[in-house]
């Protein structure tokens, strides 16, 4: 997988978007027995998986499986019997027995063919090693023998996640191996989309091998990959208008104009039905902009009196002492708030100055102004400053989060690296605005416009700069 997920990886996902922590899976896993799926029935389907997509993706070579004692290991002990019978040269060295009676044991009794020991030259001998070592949950660092035959490996195709990544967090201790092919079954976990994570796994396959959906009932995943279908973008309807689509108020400071500029058409084109710039000094330069934007140089307190404008986005190019003095009269008067730059930079080490807002949309340096230098974990980081704050906060970055203070979480996957260009987060702060003021709620709409946001840029492809997200929103509108 590159560092992106393209459209079709991101249509085989629909209707799969829940994520589940090694130990949310490992619950799937028992109920899944409770309902008729035996855990060695679901080991073979594990192992088939892993050997037809090697079938699939990897050129026919000398195999070794790495084997761990638990189910990674078993599912491994399968894949190896099967790659075996279709033809393969396939050799298997066991870190540790599997414990009497477990299902990997069962799978371990089946493997026939040649053993060897589990050290680094015999990984250096093989075209491909399969890694199925520990899998998602293992909670101490990788070292040692295991950490050494893996960095001997070529190339290597892992069995759940690569051993030494953190299925819950994307985090590695100590040592984890990147592989070329991850599989992976029922659903994906954080540790997936999250990098280094999402890095590590390299191209991923999600496999059905027959637990069933209704599992999920009793687990209620809190995590979700963010694509359409966990939210509904606004219809128009016959009967709409412009005032029905929205009011987007963007304070735009006196200086850098072009961040409003940028927000407020991105609300537009996402539907709103009117905005209006709030021009802190001279309102000139926002005149010379695209018509169809309104520019006001009245007061904050005095466009306040117009109930019609609820939503506001305040932060982009404003200033710090424009942000300071304009963001709590926002909150003051129960407005809907996106707070976006130099918000965080007014705020700085002030977090529940940040109450009140809908949606705030740090990236990962104006995150830590406020909130302390955050945890590698990223996830946990931002849901804990969304509980705080009582707002969706939307963590920016290669891997984009989208919190709520409920506790659900959206990772964004449609972003390609070239989005990472000046003014691309004003746009995104536009969007979000645009589509809160036509009724979308905040973590819906927070969502919405990170994956809207990135799949425009991937539509418009590489050499994008600002200027291109813009007319490509239509376009990923249109096929959303």
């Amino acid at each position: 997988m590159s560092s992106f997920f393209d459209s079709g990886s991101i249509g085989r996902l629909r209707g799969r978007s829940a994520l589940l922590t090694p130990v949310e899976m490992g619950r799937a896993d028992m109920a899944a027995a409770q309902l008729g799926q035996s855990g060695p029935a679901l080991m073979y389907a594990a192992g088939r998986a892993v050997a037809r997509a090697m079938g699939r993706r990897v050129g026919r070579g000398r195999v070794l499986v790495l084997a761990g004692p638990g189910n990674n290991g078993g599912d491994g002990y399968v894949a190896a019997r099967l790659l075996a019978q279709d033809g393969w040269p396939v050799r298997l060295a066991a870190l540790a027995p599997p414990r009497p009676g477990s299902g990997a044991a069962g799978a371990a009794g089946l493997w026939f063919g040649p053993t060897v020991p589990f050290v680094p030259d015999e990984a250096a001998r093989a075209d491909v090693v399969v890694d199925a070592v520990f899998g998602a949950g293992l909670s101490r660092p990788l070292d040692g023998v295991v950490a050494a035959t893996l960095k001997a490996a070529r190339r290597i195709v892992a069995i759940d996640v690569p051993s030494g990544l953190d299925g819950a967090t994307g985090l590695t201790a100590g040592y984890a191996p990147a592989a070329e092919l991850t599989v992976t079954f029922f659903r994906l976990k954080p540790g997936h989309l999250l990098l280094p994570g999402r890095d590590l796994c390299g191209h991923i396959e999600l496999a059905d091998i027959g637990i069933p959906d209704a599992v999920l009932d009793a687990i209620a995943p809190q995590a979700f990959v963010n694509l359409p279908g966990l939210w509904r973008l606004p219809t128009v309807t016959a009967d709409s208008h412009k005032y029905t689509r929205g009011h987007v108020t963007v304070i735009g400071g006196a200086a850098m104009t072009g961040a409003a500029r940028l927000a407020a058409e991105a609300a537009r084109r996402t539907g709103a039905g009117m905005v209006t710039i709030a021009a802190r000094g001279s309102a000139g330069t926002y005149r010379t902009g695209e018509p169809g934007v309104l520019v006001s140089e009245a007061s904050i307190g005095a466009l306040l009196g117009d109930d019609r404008r609820k939503v506001w986005v305040c932060g982009p190019g404003l200033g710090t002492d424009d942000a300071r003095a304009s963001f709590p009269a926002l909150i003051a008067a129960n407005r809907i708030v996106v707070g976006d730059a130099d918000v965080f930079s007014a705020f700085a080490g002030e977090p529940d100055a940040l109450r009140g807002a809908a949606v705030l949309t740090p990236h990962a340096g104006e995150f830590a102004r406020v909130f302390g230098a955050s945890e590698p974990d990223r996830l946990s980081a931002a849901r804990a400053a969304a509980a705080r704050t009582g707002a969706v906060v939307l963590l920016k970055g290669a891997d984009t989060i989208v919190a709520a203070p409920d506790g659900r979480a959206a990772i964004n996957v449609s972003a390609p690296p070239w989005l990472a260009t000046a003014g691309a987060g004003d746009v995104l702060s536009g969007m979000i605005g645009g589509l809160l003021a036509q009724g979308m709620p905040p973590w819906e709409a927070a969502a919405a416009g990170a994956y809207l946001h990135g799949r425009a840029a991937a539509l418009a492809g590489p050499g994008l700069v600002v200027e291109d997200l813009l007319p490509a929103i239509r376009r990923v509108l249109a096929e959303t």
